[in-house]
């Protein structure tokens, strides 16, 4: 590990800083806001628009075959059964606490700084009406029975994460009980994994692309002035969000022994791509990766990962709650105490059906506003103009929520390798180097 480690910090020292991700992502960006920004008729041209959308289509097209090759290695590899098991619960229960938190902190902030009250703006339900028939076929047996997919195949073909995971843990099993059997069939996924992960180290170098491709079609749509329609909501839920994971997941990271300042710089370039492109997915890949070489555990990460991209989304809990109450705030509609409680049981409910695609959280916000008050429904049309400026918070949210809580949970599970992670966090170490990666895995 200390050959890896240094020859990892060789590599990353000696790196022009005009090759590091990270630092081309961000420049890309920043070019996305200024295209965006002056030639707006340019920046809505559907070619820039591909390059955002074409980036987030490489990614997913390699999120499926990852999950399965990950969750079906970690488990063939373990010799108790009942491991597995553990650690779902375990996730589950550290989902299920943390995602509290994160809607309790919404509420209390939204009732804090009523930023709604006041808003003279007349809601246009024709406006919000596709996300209102999504959220209305939402229905929770629905998503219960979506789990399980009409066919193997189309589950990968389709990159369902949940069907695509559900069928790796039942293959996972399988392959374990075969024993030395199954040996061989284990070193085949075990090197497919490899493979795939090589495939994403080429995907990434088109990541400054996509993100500039992303940001410039955004600021060109909607226009910089469109942030100051609703600065006071936009404000409130970056504030909210910073709390929450200065405060809350920063007290997580503490009670392990690590800081999370530290840990946001480890993975700074897949928060970057997320700024860029709004979407969590597409850093989902290079997040598994990097948190094994972080000292977590392999079936830890196969099993947690993915299944926070459905049941631990931090950011949209948040959203969902703030949102809520300052659209009642802007149409005079007063909750009470009741409904607000009410407000948490159902987000915490319409929440696991979201997914790291942009808008998810938006669809979820119309599940959630139709069960606690349907009056509030056409009050979607006063956030919609800034929804994408905040989906971008939304998924940073998410994503670092997921990689606290895989740490979390090696950390609970006894398979965090503390020597690792502090190696890693302590040190300069590009992430994005291949060699690094290759010496390491």
């Amino acid at each position: 590990m200390a050959v890896a480690v240094a020859t990892g910090a060789r590599a990353g020292a000696a790196k022009p800083w005009y090759k590091v991700l990270y630092l081309q992502v961000l420049i890309a960006i920043l070019l996305g806001v200024l295209v965006g920004w002056l030639w707006p008729g340019l920046a809505t041209n559907d070619w820039i628009k591909a390059l955002g959308d074409g980036f987030i289509k490489l990614i997913k097209m390699v999120i499926a075959p990852i999950i399965f090759c990950t969750v079906v290695s970690g488990i063939s590899h373990i010799q108790d059964a009942r491991k597995v098991g553990r650690v779902g619960v375990k996730a589950l229960v550290y989902f299920e606490v943390v995602s509290s938190f994160a809607l309790i902190l919404g509420l209390l902030v939204g009732n804090l700084i009523p930023v709604g009250h006041g808003l003279a703006a007349k809601p246009d339900a024709a406006a919000v009406a596709t996300y209102v028939k999504q959220a209305e076929a939402q229905k929770s047996v629905d998503f219960v029975l979506n789990i399980i997919p009409d066919s193997v195949v189309g589950a990968l073909a389709r990159g369902d994460i949940l069907q695509v995971l559900l069928f790796a843990i039942l293959f996972g099993f399988a392959l374990m009980a075969l024993g030395e059997r199954g040996h061989r069939l284990r070193e085949i996924i075990d090197d497919t994994a490899h493979a795939v992960f090589g495939v994403i180290a080429i995907v990434m170098k088109a990541a400054p692309l996509g993100a500039f491709g992303a940001m410039a079609y955004t600021i060109g749509k909607f226009g910089p002035a469109a942030l100051g329609n609703l600065v006071g909501l936009i404000a409130v839920f970056y504030m909210t969000a910073a709390l929450f994971v200065f405060g809350v997941l920063g007290l997580i990271s503490r009670f392990i022994g690590f800081s999370i300042f530290k840990f946001i710089a480890y993975i700074k370039d897949e928060l970057l791509i997320v700024l860029g492109t709004s979407s969590s997915e597409s850093a989902l890949p290079q997040l598994m990766e990097k948190l094994e070489r972080l000292g977590c555990s392999k079936p830890v990460v196969g099993l947690v990962v993915p299944t926070g991209y459905s049941f631990n989304l931090d950011g949209t809990n948040i959203y969902m709650t703030l949102a809520t109450l300052f659209i009642a705030q802007a149409l005079g509609v007063e909750l009470s105490f009741g409904q607000q409680l009410t407000i948490l049981v159902i987000a915490m409910l319409t929440s696991k059906g979201a997914s790291g695609v942009t808008g998810a959280g938006f669809i979820t916000l119309a599940a959630t506003l139709t069960v606690v008050n349907p009056a509030l429904v056409p009050g979607m049309a006063i956030v919609f103009s800034v929804d994408k400026f905040m989906s971008e918070v939304r998924a940073l949210t998410n994503i670092t929520g997921n990689g606290i809580a895989t740490v979390f949970v090696s950390w609970w599970e006894g398979e965090l390798d503390h020597v690792k992670l502090h190696a890693r966090l302590n040190q300069e170490i590009d992430p994005s180097d291949l060699e690094t990666a290759v010496t390491t895995g």
